[in-house]
């Protein structure tokens, strides 16, 4: 199932008017922290700031939240499946829309005129002080600095064009290289490493299916395969084979504070929706791979990482799984939000888990509401109902 293309269209007529409007609302097209308009022009009233602020998708448009206290500080009208991802500073999300990856200034509340054009904008991967996002319907990949955001111009950066456009994903490693998937439409097979004039350094391609990409501590980056994992680390690949035949892992998450990757697992390739029960935990330097079963399922928008490395899963139970990533052990259960089941259309609302430090955020779309969770004692820290049930869950965070 291909989790970043978007299916939602709009005539152009429709989109452009919907744009105006979304600027409209944003306070007359206000598109940086300084409080100016495009042509450099100082708005009247420079809006408040939100502190820490996060963002939820709903049908229709986009919720910016206080972290802290959870309240609801802007509504911003924007048509569409829309999904969202942090930009990789303190100020900035980066929203997929129909035409393109566009910039929401989260701190201001405005979406600014920084955008990236192109059919189908997918993965958006923070690393090493870069942000990559990868547009699945041309293949290209944008690298840039996340910092130079402030400017409220596209910044200056990379690029590549991948030699067939896939669903696919790209990360740049601190030395430079750039690390990106290799496929088609209708197969994906491995990824290539570039240096940092784009010139091949190195390739596999024994990784069918490869889809989505996480780092762990000491720069390993962890590739999903239909059978295993793809390790790629000091300038060297290694594949970790599954169990099963078919052992996919698609969906990852790393922290730099553990050498072991979170993955999710799944062994029925003809399953219209497989609901696994059992997370993956890849270790990166001892190239194990270990199954740890939770006894309920969970989806895609379930895998997170604690501020000292723990592997969380938001269950179907309801429940946060804190998982001791060493040894595989469930620490902990953390009740959140009521039992739920993952409908079969991926772009339908579920609840979703987004961490930042050492605060779990827990969407519950049947309740139209959003808990903020403590990882480590356990206790809620604060829920809050909004208007419209929400789909996607994300926020500022800076840096990896």
């Amino acid at each position: 199932m291909n989790k970043s293309i978007r299916v939602t269209t709009l005539t152009g007529t429709a989109l452009a008017l919907a744009v105006t409007t979304v600027l409209t609302a944003c306070g007359g097209g206000n598109s940086s922290a300084s409080g100016t308009t495009s042509d450099g022009t100082p708005t009247a009233t420079p809006p408040v700031a939100v502190r820490d602020p996060l963002v939820a998708t709903f049908d229709g448009g986009l919720y910016i939240l206080d972290g802290k206290s959870l309240k609801l500080a802007k509504t911003i009208d924007l048509p569409g499946f829309n999904r969202i991802n942090p930009a990789g500073d303190q100020d900035h999300v980066v929203v997929s829309t129909d035409s393109g990856f566009r910039v929401l200034n989260a701190t201001d509340q405005a979406l600014t005129y920084i955008e990236y054009q192109g059919p189908k904008p997918g993965h958006v991967v923070r690393h090493a002080g870069k942000t990559v996002l990868f547009t699945d319907g041309t293949g290209e990949v944008n690298v840039f600095d996340p910092a130079d955001l402030s400017s409220g111009k596209n910044p200056e950066g990379r690029t590549y064009t991948s030699a067939e456009a896939h669903h696919g994903v790209a990360i740049e490693l601190a030395n430079g290289e750039l690390l990106t998937t290799l496929g088609t439409e209708e197969k994906r097979t491995g990824a290539l490493v570039l240096d940092a004039n784009n010139k091949e350094i190195a390739r596999n391609e024994n990784c069918p299916g490869v889809h989505g990409e996480a780092a762990a501590k000491n720069e390993a980056v962890g590739l999903g395969c239909e059978d295993g994992i793809l390790i790629y680390k000091d300038g060297r690949f290694t594949k970790i084979d599954a169990p099963d035949d078919y052992g996919r892992i698609g969906n990852q998450a790393g922290s730099d504070a553990s050498p072991v990757l979170l993955g999710d697992y799944k062994t029925d390739p003809e399953a219209e929706l497989e609901r696994p029960t059992r997370v993956s935990l890849i270790d990166t330097e001892k190239k194990q791979l270990r199954l740890v079963d939770l006894g309920v399922s969970y989806s895609f928008r379930s895998l997170g990482r604690g501020p000292h490395g723990e592997a969380l899963v938001l269950g179907t139970d309801g429940a946060l799984h804190v998982i001791d990533p060493t040894t595989g052990r469930i620490e902990k259960k953390i009740p959140v939000v009521g039992e739920w089941r993952e409908p079969l259309d991926w772009q339908q609302a579920r609840p979703t888990l987004f961490v930042r430090g050492h605060v779990a955020y827990v969407s519950e779309p049947g309740k139209k509401a959003l808990h903020a969770v403590d990882v480590e004692t356990g206790k809620k820290i604060t829920s809050v109902t909004l208007p419209e049930s929400t789909n996607e869950l994300s926020g500022v965070v800076a840096g990896h």
